[in-house]
């Protein structure tokens, strides 16, 4: 039997996707605002959100929202972290590759986690301790043991090119000893797809807790290891992640820190030592 914070997210997850599914085909006439550089907003991820957040609190008015869109709401040691569309780019453009994410902190600590394909009706979910499921079927990380023979996820920081020089080195450390890299568009199912041993294993930098609470849940569930990039354990605050099964982490995290500058070293360490 599923929690029932779980229960919520998914009836909020499914609700929302058929409402991107309704309107798939007519992204043409919806309006959209350009944030920044690559970084999108339309109408529907605006409905989206608030759809999952008139849900979330329906169900739980005391509870705490984090969305992409709306900023944070009051409330109490709850926190819901709302990506409606994760991967706008991609569903703008037509590209079957998109996905609602929702994950529940309590006390700071993610502990339930939904991602749902609407165009594929895969959802993906999890509560800590119960181990992570794809329609309802256990999931488990590749069983892969060394880097050569991994298929990584990633995705240039485009929110934050000033990091472009450090990633590219990394990304180039990466490809020389991994098979191959995959670069899809959305950071959610990036790492629900670690969790079921689609891919291989995940980096990517400068995340907002949106796009990564829900799947690094999803990772560790099924016998994954998150970790950021200095291999401790702020990434959901840094942004800065890796997720892969345990014995692919290290090594991956071997071949990004020689490439780690002082700034990026300093932005995990400030989330180590707040003031």
């Amino acid at each position: 039997m599923t929690h029932p914070f779980l229960n919520t997210a998914i009836e909020a997850a499914h609700k929302a996707g058929d409402l991107l599914l309704k309107y798939r085909d007519r992204v043409d006439g919806i309006p959209v605002e350009r944030k920044a550089r690559g970084d999108y907003v339309s109408e529907i991820d605006r409905a989206c959100e608030q759809l999952i957040r008139g849900e979330l609190k329906r169900r739980y008015p005391e509870h705490a929202i984090l969305g992409e869109e709306q900023g944070r709401s009051d409330g109490d040691e709850h926190l819901w972290m709302i990506d409606p569309i994760d991967g706008t780019s991609n569903y703008l453009r037509g590209i079957p590759h998109f996905a609602i994410s929702i994950a529940l902190a309590i006390k700071g600590r993610v502990e339930h986690a939904v991602v749902y394909d609407p165009s594929r009706d895969e959802l993906f979910g999890a509560s800590r301790g119960a181990g992570a499921t794809l329609n309802n079927r256990r999931i488990r990380v590749s069983s892969r043991v060394v880097l050569s023979e991994a298929v990584l996820g990633m995705a240039f920081p485009f929110r934050s090119r000033r990091l472009l020089p450090a990633y590219r080195a990394m990304f180039d450390s990466l490809f020389e000893h991994c098979e191959d890299v995959r670069r899809a568009g959305a950071a959610s199912l990036d790492l629900a797809y670690v969790a079921c041993g689609r891919l291989d294993g995940y980096w990517e930098l400068a995340l907002k807790p949106w796009d990564v609470a829900a799947g690094a849940l999803l990772v560790q569930e099924a016998g994954g290891v998150v970790m950021d990039i200095t291999g401790g354990d702020q990434w959901l605050n840094s942004g800065h992640v890796i997720a892969a099964p345990f014995k692919l982490a290290t090594p991956m995290r071997r071949a990004i820190e020689p490439h780690l500058t002082e700034a990026l070293r300093a932005r995990v360490a400030s989330q180590s030592n707040p003031t």
